[in-house]
């Protein structure tokens, strides 16, 4: 196969984008689609890498897995064993636990399935604390090599024609399928081969393309200044525009994946872009690209492990750079010796895929010791009781219930009906409804439940809005539907004098600049878009609050805590492992908090529709309570104290937190019960 410097350029447009999104620069916060990219490349050089020795008789599977083990396995093995020694140093026990997965998932070539299966999405800040996040791609490229190969040679029988045909219709119902995958299962939709191979296919497709002859002809199609330039602005576009909330995979991947496609068919030398992508630089930078790739995410997430806060910029283009170096270094000194001139003692096939089993055996084992170990808890040395770290460590720690209403099972994820406070005389009987959220708030109510007798109805990720359905959730169509007609039921049949209604009400009306669900009208067969996701709350929460108001009881809305992209529990464990509890621990730890908590603008801004949406809803026997000014602080939301985290994670309550709110709380309901036993009109809402 004859060199393309462009395709190396290429490379390089797809690798820079992805390093710089990884590494937090909101420029590029399309820059994800540079793995996409890659993937188009990769299909189009194995295709022709395969059809050209398939139609020459020369095509050996063994040999094919030798050079994809000589191409793939040398760097990464350098890579890995640089995470071990830091894993060790630097990783709290559930992070290790996770490191230890991960390390036998990439030896099997499986971690796309491991990511899918974690809770959380690739845009999550937990993602950026994993140093082999990134290594889902390569098993998506290797699992497409398991069967491309012999695919191709199985399927050649039937004619070259009939074999691009199957090609480019697999391609097509691999993007149908995307399509629906990012609306109904979008974790999987982003990690499974099912929902990716069509990215991968065509750069195939465009390998037979590229390898078609016609007697007289060159290789077709010809050069074009035009469509390679459209190509590669269809690529710089998606970079530049796209971010963490454009449907991803689906039809919007056609714009890099096109794009791509039309670069690797028409930028032949003598373009523009060909020119462009020839620059001596930016091969230099291609050539590298894979290990510049492997060494950027274990950079970036060590770093961000180490510190309490978010990495400066600065350090963080830092090592964006320090990759491109040790990239150099591994491609000299690793791929090269590997690829071009085997060292003796692997020469043979047989003995680098030994050399391969054997070190794919070391990680496995200890992969299974961080895992089995729980992440082997005693290197957390110093925690001993009484101490400021076991306090740290305590308030990360669910409220002490007499009852864990998140224990009952549910039936067919429906929410039980858990009773949390059950005095003997009464003055109110309280429902808490809602998603996880009510749950999190159930020892705020420790001071009302004196007097009161509360219970609990709540399904996590289900909102207490009737007749809605909704789409990007942890549960199918349906499930949340019936939650909210048990939760009706169960007001119609409970004899209950107030409904309390708890949630993550920005996360199900549609949010600009991070991940939501989408609510739509119940039975509507249409995706909601972000107007009708906005809509729907707006209506179908007022016709809710009406409902329970029509069945007789008083309705509370709690309004969201402020919400926090920090995790709690990783800073309060990192300060643990640095020592903090030595010296000027208690204020390292609180400064650390001040300057990783939400600012009050920027919660504002998030929160802004709902908290209107919920004001709208004041009324007779109708509250709305917001605790925000609890948090405030030199104008900052604070996720915690001196005394430790009022979260669990970046938006539920710890116990701390919980314990925060409850005297307010138990003053606002004081109040309620007066109104609600007196019967007369609410007024103003309490404090």
């Amino acid at each position: 196969m004859k060199y393309r410097s462009e395709i190396d350029g290429l490379r390089a447009v797809a690798v820079v984008p992805v390093i710089l999104f990884h590494a937090g620069f909101g420029a590029f916060s399309g820059g994800y689609v540079g793995v996409d990219v890659f993937f188009v490349i990769s299909g189009y050089l194995i295709t022709i890498i395969l059809l050209t020795e398939i139609e020459s008789g020369t095509f050996s599977i063994a040999r094919f897995y030798e050079r994809r083990a000589r191409r793939i396995v040398p760097a990464l093995t350098v890579v890995m064993l640089a995470c071990l020694p830091f894993a060790w140093m630097w990783m709290i026990p559930d992070q290790l636990r996770e490191f230890g997965a991960s390390l036998m998932a990439v030896v099997f070539f499986v971690s796309n399935f491991l990511f899918w299966s974690e809770e959380g999405s690739y845009f999550a800040a937990a993602a950026e604390l994993k140093p082999l996040l990134h290594t889902w791609s390569l098993a998506v490229e290797e699992q497409y090599y398991l069967f491309a190969p012999l695919s191709l040679a199985l399927l050649w029988r039937f004619g070259r024609r009939t074999l691009f045909w199957l090609v480019v219709a697999s391609a097509v119902l691999g993007l149908l399928a995307t399509e629906w995958g990012w609306r109904y299962a979008p974790r999987a939709n982003f990690y499974l081969p099912q929902f990716r191979i069509w990215e991968l296919l065509a750069g195939s497709i465009c390998g037979f393309i590229a390898t078609s002859h016609s007697p007289g002809t060159k290789n077709l199609p010809r050069a074009s200044n035009g469509l390679s330039a459209l190509g590669l602005g269809m690529i710089l576009f998606a970079i530049f525009a796209f971010d963490e909330n454009t449907p991803f995979p689906s039809l919007y991947a056609l714009v890099p994946v096109g794009g791509a496609s039309l670069v690797v068919l028409f930028a032949h030398k003598g373009t523009w872009v060909a020119r462009l992508l020839s620059a001596r630089a930016l091969v230099g930078i291609g050539l590298i690209s894979y290990s510049a790739y492997l060494w950027h995410q274990p950079l970036f997430a060590f770093a961000r492990i180490r510190s309490l806060v978010e990495p400066a910029p600065t350090l963080m283009m830092g090592l964006a750079l320090l990759s491109m170096a040790l990239a150099y270094v591994s491609w000299r000194f690793v791929e090269q010796p590997f690829r071009r001139r085997p060292l003796p003692l692997l020469a043979s096939r047989r003995a680098l895929f030994a050399l391969c089993a054997g070190v794919g055996a070391g990680f496995v084992g200890f992969g299974l010791y961080a895992y089995l170990s729980a992440g082997v808890p005693s290197r957390l040395a110093g925690v001993e009781p009484g101490s400021y770290a076991e306090k740290l460590l305590a308030s990360t720690r669910r409220a002490g219930l007499r009852v864990d209403c998140a224990s009952v099972p549910p039936g067919e994820n429906r929410p039980p009906l858990c009773a949390v406070f059950t005095p003997a005389n009464p003055k109110l009987r309280i429902l808490i409804i809602g998603d996880s959220h009510a749950g999190s708030l159930l020892s705020a109510f420790a001071g009302v439940g004196r007097d009161n007798a509360v219970y609990q109805m709540a399904l996590a990720s289900c909102p207490p809005i009737n007749r809605t359905s909704l789409h990007r959730a942890i549960f199918d169509i349906g499930v949340c539907e019936q939650a909210t007609r048990d939760q009706v039921q169960a007001v119609r049949e409970g004899q209950f004098d107030v409904v309390v209604l708890a949630a993550r009400w920005s996360v199900y009306a549609g949010r600009e600049g991070r991940r939501s669900f989408a609510l739509g009208p119940e039975g509507d067969p249409y995706f909601p878009s972000l107007a009708t996701s906005r809509a729907t709350f707006s209506s179908h929460l007022a016709a809710t609050v009406k409902e329970y108001r029509d069945l007789g009881v008083a309705v509370v809305l709690i309004d969201q805590v402020p919400e926090h992209r920090v995790l709690p529990r990783k800073v309060i464990e990192q300060a643990i492992l640095l020592d903090l509890d030595q010296g000027q621990g208690e204020a390292q730890f609180e400064q650390a908090v001040r300057e990783s908590s939400v600012t009050v603008e920027e919660d504002g801004r998030l929160q802004a529709f709902t908290e209107a949406e919920l004001d709208k809803l004041r009324g007779e026997k109708v509250w709305v309570l917001s605790f925000d000014e609890l948090f405030a602080h030199d104008g900052r939301y604070l996720w915690g104290d001196r005394d430790g985290t009022f979260y669990l994670d970046g938006d539920h309550l710890s116990a701390h937190g919980a314990a925060l709110l409850a005297p307010a709380m138990t003053v606002a309901f004081e109040e309620i019960a007066e109104v609600v036993r007196a019967g007369r009109p609410s007024g103003a809402a309490p404090p």
